[in-house]
């Protein structure tokens, strides 16, 4: 009898995107840091960079979304124990985040230390980004513990550590430590004044004022982390308050799991509803300030949404440029097509404007963390939000762009291989966590009330001057509309038109002419609404070799 032979061999298919540096790849970020901070050592970027890029990490990536964390209400005697059992790629992927130093290092280290943290949160989300909501958490509550010197001097050294730490252990007895924050409600959403969740004082310990806590949290993020950050009313208003999950003497805290969310993405990333049954929780800063502290600890977590959808973003690029690079139609490679050509070059122009525009709030922040600055301080409160609200909401356009490029296979699962419907589905969340579109609107009406904010636009838009007439124009016009913001209905028109002034500035000074020129054209002059609509003249050909992974 003769051998059975294969109905047809497999051939034009493109091979995985493995083993390489994400961040000598990414040249946009490597110009920013140099234009940022010149003498920025770059050697542990690159060092995360091959860690994200390797196929081992991919394969952590794909195991921790194909095998989500599962609750464990009771033991098997019945006892009830509240656990969230996560695979072992979630671990693996925590213990790489953190001993790059993504959770809360940077606030023991020095200057420079934060911009660095800033790329490397960039370069992570690229290869898995739901583990990144614990490691975001962990560095923006770390400096709000500062408000109860007794826990900061008891939990911040664990926090800072590069370490990773799971075991179910009291704070103090760990290498290394995690933490959440719990604000949002049923009934209030991001309207935090609406919580009914109270706090009544019990006593008076060695980390201060002790409160026991009633109420419930309608979205709380990584329920396993060792302590959580969150919102009671008290008598003077809502308060901030620290709750461990395991008290100093190993028992459990009086905080009850009710389920898992069953959500559209980020699933290796366990987001819970928990009710708290007296649990106890320390006074963290001021009686009825609470408001004040999480917008303070909102401006990190928004800016590492802003992070992660460049990250994203950057990502979805490189494995639609690696695809059409290998995949031919028509008789050529696609990479060599000139619409093809046209949608990728595009989609280079907005990692470009978005890498610019997160490192450049990452400076700030880095700069006003170490010394006074009033011009970082302004340039921080006005592009907190503008950033948040243009890199996210452009992240989801952006995917489905990025995905076509791979046509069906982009939007296949396959068992946790298909990279690009997982990127998909994550690019909605940045855009809604930390305050959705109009929520970051209406807080840069708020920021224009900041003083120096006309100062400080004028000197960062100053690169803008005799440079293109469009762009000179548009920000001429500036000032007027900035002193007449108070249309609300207008809000998200203003957010976008500084971003993109801000974008253009800061091509000018770190990126190439061809780059600017491009920017210019396609979204100033242009003003394209979907992607793949550069107009003649602009450098196709640069954008797409600087792209390239």
């Amino acid at each position: 009898m003769a051998q059975q032979q294969p109905t047809h061999e497999v051939f034009n298919q493109s091979s995985e995107l493995a083993d390489v540096d994400a961040f000598a790849g990414h040249r946009p970020l490597q110009e920013a840091l140099r234009a940022l901070a010149p003498g920025l050592d770059l050697a542990p970027l690159h060092a995360l960079g091959r860690e994200v890029g390797s196929g081992a990490m991919l394969t952590q990536a794909r195991l921790a979304h194909r095998f989500p964390p599962r609750l464990r209400s009771f033991d098997g005697a019945g006892r009830r124990i509240d656990e969230v059992e996560f695979h072992p790629a979630y671990h693996a992927l925590m213990h790489s985040a953190a001993s790059h130093g993504l959770q809360a290092a940077p606030w023991a280290r020095g200057p420079g230390a934060h911009l660095l943290r800033a790329a490397g949160f960039l370069l992570f989300n690229g290869l898995e980004a739901a583990t990144m909501c614990p490691v975001s958490m962990s560095y923006a509550a770390t400096p709000a513990l500062r408000g109860n010197p007794a826990v900061f001097e008891t939990f911040g050294p664990g926090l800072c550590a590069p370490a990773y730490d799971p075991r179910p252990l009291p704070g103090p007895r760990k290498a290394g430590l995690t933490m959440g924050m719990g604000m949002t409600e049923k009934q209030g959403g991001s309207d935090l004044r609406a919580n009914t969740s109270r706090a009544e004082f019990d006593q008076d310990t060695a980390w201060g004022r002790c409160y026991r806590l009633t109420g419930h949290k309608w979205f709380f993020s990584a329920p396993m982390s060792d302590a959580h950050l969150v919102l009671a009313q008290t008598g003077a208003g809502p308060t901030c308050f620290f709750m461990p999950r395991l008290l100093p003497d190993a028992t459990r805290n009086g905080l009850r799991i009710q389920r898992l969310k069953d959500k559209l993405g980020n699933h290796a990333n366990a987001s819970s509803e928990v009710e708290f049954d007296g649990a106890f929780g320390w006074l963290v800063g001021e009686e009825g300030r609470g408001i004040q502290q999480i917008l303070e600890m909102g401006s990190l977590t928004r800016l590492d949404c802003a992070l992660g959808s460049a990250g994203l973003m950057r990502q979805a690029l490189a494995l639609a440029l690696h695809h059409v690079a290998q995949r031919r139609a028509f008789g050529r490679l696609l990479i060599d097509q000139p619409l093809m050509r046209n949608v990728l070059a595009d989609l280079a122009l907005e990692v470009e404007g978005a890498t610019a525009l997160v490192m450049r709030l990452a400076a700030a922040g880095d700069a006003g963390e170490h010394a006074p600055d009033a011009h970082a301080a302004a340039l921080r409160r006005l592009l907190t939000p503008i950033a948040k609200f243009w890199v996210c909401k452009r992240g989801s356009h952006f995917g489905q762009e990025a995905m076509e490029c791979l046509g069906g296979n982009g939007y296949v699962e396959d068992d946790g291989h298909g990279v690009m419907a997982r990127l998909y589905r994550e690019m909605p969340l940045n855009s809604i966590w930390e305050g959705a579109g109009n929520v970051m609107a209406l807080d840069l009406l708020r920021a224009l009330r900041t003083p120096g904010v006309a100062e400080m636009l004028r000197v960062e838009l100053e690169p803008l001057r005799g440079a293109h007439r469009g762009a000179e124009a548009m920000a001429a016009a500036l000032p007027d509309r900035l002193g007449a913001a108070a249309d609300e209905g207008q809000a998200r028109r203003l957010a976008r038109d500084v971003a993109l002034l801000l974008q253009a500035a800061l091509l000018r000074r770190q990126a190439p002419e061809g780059v600017f020129a491009a920017f210019c054209a396609a979204r100033l002059d242009a003003a394209s609404d979907v992607f793949g609509l550069l107009p003649p003249g602009c450098d196709v050909e640069l954008l797409l070799e600087r792209a390239r992974p």
